[in-house]
């Protein structure tokens, strides 16, 4: 702005001093106003909070669960039990901390020692949630192949830990449900619910629903709801428009580079079902389900989201892991499933993950 008050200024040569003197000032008030508006008018048109791009965190944050502390309005995600081939050993569910949802840093593990109510097996896909003011993190036991792995709960007061664990919410055997995994909180209409299950082709497979005591601490009776077939897992549910949503993952989703989970979505009025698809077919059959997230030609195996989040602007966003194809395993084999944020779009009342497929382009961050 400065520059076209010189031009001016060098226009009126061999004006008379006094005249000269006084257009120079108006010039330069002038140009310092409209300078000053070109200065709000970028602050309003520009971006508030910048971009990002993906990954958010790397090399490994599997299964991903994120909260928002209402008290400090810092975020912390949760992953699965995994050795990120560092020389520190498999950490018993890592713990990241944020301030934006993209920049993240380790905090430490949620347990200092192994829950002891089963033999052997890995702390998987945690669940963490805000209950009666406590953080409620329900988390699988299980190995791979299980015969009957199960779940689990862990509470404590800060976000950060430790986790006391309080013991066995159920496992395979009891529940009559194979592969019981991948536990999913949900609260509605003063009900607290668990939501759990994962791959199987047996009679018994598929995804469930149970009640819980108002503590949220234990199963209040053995029936079972149905959700989903048994070619599904990870679900996870929110409430939009009238609507509950489904989202849930298929394909493998630990084989590096070949790994081939994708997510799929139906939904329903009520939270117990029965969820239908784009199509109206019920998810409780199998090779059921509308594609909303598969793989991209760089990142592949998107899946196991989290559960929603919204900004400050109510903007939806939803964390996943996923695998970047050149750079599928860690040095002990551990699969790099990366830390991926993506906005939940809508189109016709559907939920689409990002643009569809996992990719690395600038976008947009969250506004906290």
């Amino acid at each position: 702005m400065f520059l076209k008050g010189v031009v001016y200024i060098k226009t009126f040569i061999g004006v008379p001093s006094v005249r000269n003197s006084m257009l120079v000032s108006i010039l330069l008030l002038s140009a310092s106003v409209l300078d000053s508006c070109a200065r709000k008018n970028a602050a309003v048109t520009s971006p508030i909070n910048g971009t990002y791009q993906n990954p958010v965190f790397e090399p490994v944050l599997a299964d991903p669960t994120v909260i928002q502390d209402p008290k400090t309005k810092l975020f912390y995600a949760y992953g699965t039990q995994d050795n990120w081939d560092d020389g520190k050993g498999s950490r018993l569910v890592p713990i990241l901390e944020s301030k934006d949802m993209v920049n993240w840093s380790y905090v430490g593990p949620a347990f200092e020692s192994k829950p002891n109510w089963k033999e052997a097996g890995g702390i998987w896909a945690p669940d963490i949630n805000l209950v009666n003011g406590k953080y409620y993190l329900y988390y699988s036991f299980s190995t791979w192949g299980d015969k009957n792995p199960g779940l689990g709960l862990a509470i404590s007061d800060s976000p950060k830990g430790p986790f006391m664990d309080q013991g066995k919410l159920l496992d395979s055997k009891s529940a009559n449900v194979p592969n019981s995994i991948d536990p999913f909180f949900m609260e509605d209409k003063g009900k607290k619910y668990i939501f759990w299950g994962s791959f199987s082709d047996s009679p018994e497979q598929g995804t469930f629903a149970l009640e819980l005591t108002a503590d949220g601490k234990k199963i209040l009776n053995g029936q079972k709801h149905k959700i989903a077939a048994g070619d599904y897992e990870a679900v996870t549910i929110f409430k939009k428009n009238g609507y509950f949503y489904f989202l849930g993952s298929k394909g493998s989703c630990c084989e590096g580079a070949n790994s081939k989970y994708h997510v799929l979505t139906a939904r329903s009025k009520n939270l117990l079902g029965p969820y239908l698809d784009k199509d109206g077919r019920d998810i409780k059959e199998r090779n059921h389900g509308s594609l909303i997230l598969e793989g991209s030609e760089s990142i592949v195996g998107p899946g196991h989201t989290s559960g929603v989040i919204k900004d400050s602007k109510g903007k939806d966003w939803i964390f996943y892991h996923a695998i970047d194809k050149n750079n599928g395993k860690l040095g002990n084999g551990t699969s790099r499933r990366m830390l991926m944020l993506d906005p939940l779009n809508w189109k016709d009342g559907w939920p689409v993950i990002g643009t569809g497929k996992p990719e690395r382009n600038k976008t947009q961050k969250p506004i906290i």
